[in-house]
């Protein structure tokens, strides 16, 4: 279960939002929990959950250990940060930012090489729904930015599958419609990697995830865990859709 913060909190109302959120999800022994803040939070979120189990992401890093790239942060510099996730080639990344299936792959092959668990997003915009490009766009989505990775590699990716008409739009997927596309991910990994090995990889689902849907969302099989994005700014919140099952 993993939180994507976005722009939102300073390093204050990350350790306040820690305070809240750590005696909520103190017994959640089913999941992961993973959160990830703003680069500027992380050794605040680091701090706070320090003796837990709840682990610390960025949302995106730079192909290079290090070198003349201003702006820029690299996957060493997380890891020494303390944290141990990224999130790879959001749709957002894609949308403003010029992210390419081609440097989501880059990505990603330099977190692995920093010790960080990278989680690889891909998606359809609603366009390509409404032209019922889903399947195509998502095969391609894989075969350009996941593909790439031997059998070792991908074996340590998470996979966040996030319909771009989806986020942030209070629109959500039906269950069965994010099963399915989760699905069609699944076979084209299968291809590349074979039955199992797409069989073990974590599949989360990212797009308006709320309390009141995420328990019919997880009651789907091809569905592994989410990826939320404003319901993870509120400790309560954030804490009802880590405890779905109780």
């Amino acid at each position: 279960m993993a939180g994507n913060w976005k722009m939102y909190k300073t390093p204050a109302e990350t350790a306040a939002f820690f305070e809240a959120f750590r005696p909520l999800v103190a017994t959640a022994g089913h999941c992961e929990i993973v959160i990830c803040p703003p680069f500027i939070d992380l050794p605040a979120a680091v701090a706070s959950v320090h003796g837990t189990s709840i682990r610390v992401g960025a949302q995106n890093l730079y192909w290079a250990k290090e070198g003349a790239f201003t702006g820029e942060v690299s996957g060493p510099m997380i890891c020494a940060a303390g944290a141990t996730h990224v999130i790879v080639g959001h749709s957002e990344r894609r949308q403003y930012f010029g992210e390419t299936d081609e440097t989501v792959l880059r990505r990603t092959l330099a977190a692995l090489d920093a010790g960080l668990t990278p989680i690889v997003c891909v998606g359809e915009l609603l366009e390509h729904r409404e032209a019922g490009r889903t399947e195509s766009v998502l095969c391609e989505q894989c075969v350009k930015s996941i593909a790439g990775l031997d059998e070792r590699q991908f074996a340590q990716i998470v996979i966040a599958y996030e319909p771009v008409w989806a986020i942030g739009t209070g629109k959500t997927a039906t269950p069965q419609i994010a099963a399915e596309a989760h699905g069609v991910i699944r076979r084209e990994m299968a291809k590349r990697y074979g039955n199992g090995p797409a069989a073990d990889v974590r599949i989360l689902y990212g797009g308006s995830v709320k309390p009141d849907n995420v328990k019919s969302l997880m009651a789907q099989d091809e569905i592994d865990g989410v990826l939320v994005g404003g319901a993870s700014l509120d400790a309560k919140s954030f804490a009802a859709i880590v405890n779905f099952t109780s």
